[in-house]
């Protein structure tokens, strides 16, 4: 199904008008499966070779689980620390050279041989070549309009069209997922959150997509917290809207104390994300999410960075929490770092709107346009907070997607990060559901204790 939405109001279609991006010309998206990969990324490596040309990525499924490590026999090339920081920082964001800072005598990453594995059917593929030469920026880009699915912007040409490209990319469809959230205390200490939740884009529901209901319907999400017991049964539910200034995003909680569900208009922008304690704003769940209209959006071009990619150590089901938690970070023995090409946009604050973050950068990975890194600052630009993203390519579904999140707060010492490791069947890419899982009356079920 298409998305197709626009605002009609004489406001709206003023910005419509002022800010709508140009397509990109048919010459132009023959360049996709040529030149450029079918998803917008450099095909070729680059000069010294150490990242390699695009081959078509890790499509295969074997049969097996895929969190399975498909490369258990690779071992790191070297590793950076904070002696020989300085011979790497070209390749290294503001956040992971403070993190080195900060943590001199543990903070450390292991860099590995890059392997480009992102891949996508082709019937996605060919979704993004013909969004290519129809999807536009509409209000103010806020919104956007003529593109099916993911992607609408494969050959970007403005920080606006990269942050559209994550916010909608390919995460299987439809999953659920067991998680656990755990906010670490400077000691390293934690009580983990564990939640279950359900995400799925319109096109996935069981009866179908609903032309006049999911024009604006980026995905629906349902999240309902299963322990520790003083939270257990509050329920979250979202449907995600495209245009979220046109209709902001719709939002309800269930209290299991209260035993009521009430409309949750503050679940946007910088308000405290469920089960963070305080450590990670609601739009910097899965990195960046919701309306980009407080900041004004920079491209500042391509890089080359170490970022996380390929993490299969870190989805291993046998690892325990305290095996991966430590004082400062996670266990850096457990991540990997490898040398790929990234968009670096730069989101900076409007002088007449508030938010905790004053600037944000972000590095987006060029084969799946996930972002890997994100660097935060406060009002008083100074760097707050860091933000890295571990995915592997899930050969089952042909998606990149995150396994592991972890957010530093720089100042406090404090960290949240997201596992999944001893929570059973932690994606579940087979689940269906319908329209009626996502209103307040399911949610109202799915919370009672």
């Amino acid at each position: 199904m298409k998305f197709t939405y626009l605002t009609f109001t004489g406001l709206a279609l003023s910005l419509a008008s002022a800010s709508a991006f140009s397509k990109v010309t048919p010459e132009e998206a023959n360049k996709l499966g040529t030149e450029l990969t079918l998803f917008g990324a450099e095909k070729q490596g680059n000069a010294s070779g150490t990242i390699p040309a695009y081959e078509g990525g890790l499509t295969e499924d074997e049969g097996n689980n895929p969190l399975n490590n498909r490369f258990p026999e690779d071992k790191p090339l070297f590793v950076i620390t904070k002696d020989n920081m300085s011979r790497y920082k070209n390749h290294l964001t503001n956040g992971q050279i403070a993190l080195f800072e900060k943590y001199p005598d543990s903070y450390r990453m292991p860099v590995y041989k890059t392997r480009r594995t992102a891949a996508y059917s082709n019937e996605h593929y060919d979704k993004v070549k013909k969004n290519a030469t129809s999807a536009e920026l509409v209000a103010g880009g806020n919104g956007v309009s003529n593109f099916d699915e993911l992607v609408p912007f494969p050959i970007p040409k403005s920080g606006l069209e990269v942050i559209w490209n994550h916010v909608s990319r390919y995460r299987g469809g439809s999953v659920e997922r067991n998680v656990a959230r755990l906010p670490v205390q400077r000691s390293g200490a934690f009580t983990p959150i564990k939640i279950r939740a359900q995400y799925t884009a319109p096109q996935y529901l069981e009866d179908g997509y609903d032309q006049e209901i999911d024009k604006n319907i980026l995905f629906y999400y349902r999240s309902a917290i299963k322990a520790p017991a003083r939270l257990t049964g509050n329920v979250l539910l979202v449907h995600e809207t495209i245009d979220q200034i046109e209709q902001p995003r719709l939002a309800w909680a269930y209290n299991a104390g209260q035993r009521r569900v009430r409309r949750a208009p503050q679940t946007a922008y910088d308000a405290p994300s469920q089960a963070s304690d305080g450590l990670a704003t609601v739009d910097q769940t899965d990195m960046f999410n919701g309306a980009p209209d407080k900041y004004d959006w920079k491209l500042i071009g391509k890089k080359e960075i170490y970022i996380p990619y390929n993490s299969y150590k870190l989805a291993d089901q046998e690892l325990k929490y305290e095996e991966i938690i430590q004082q400062g970070h996670i266990n850096q023995d457990l991540a990997r770092y490898e040398l790929h090409r990234v968009w670096k946009i730069e989101a900076t604050l409007k002088e007449d709107e508030r938010h905790l973050y004053g600037k944000r950068t972000y590095y987006i990975d060029e084969d799946s346009w996930q972002i890997a890194l994100a660097d935060h600052y406060d009002n008083r630009d100074v760097l707050w907070r860091m933000s890295e993203g571990h995915p592997i390519q899930f050969v089952d579904i042909n998606a990149l997607w995150y396994v592991t999140i972890a957010n530093y707060d720089l100042l406090s010492g404090r960290y949240l990060a997201e596992l999944s490791n001893e929570e059973d069947k932690p994606f579940n890419f087979e689940k269906s559901v319908n329209r009626q899982s996502f209103t307040a009356a399911a949610i109202r079920r799915a919370g009672k204790r």
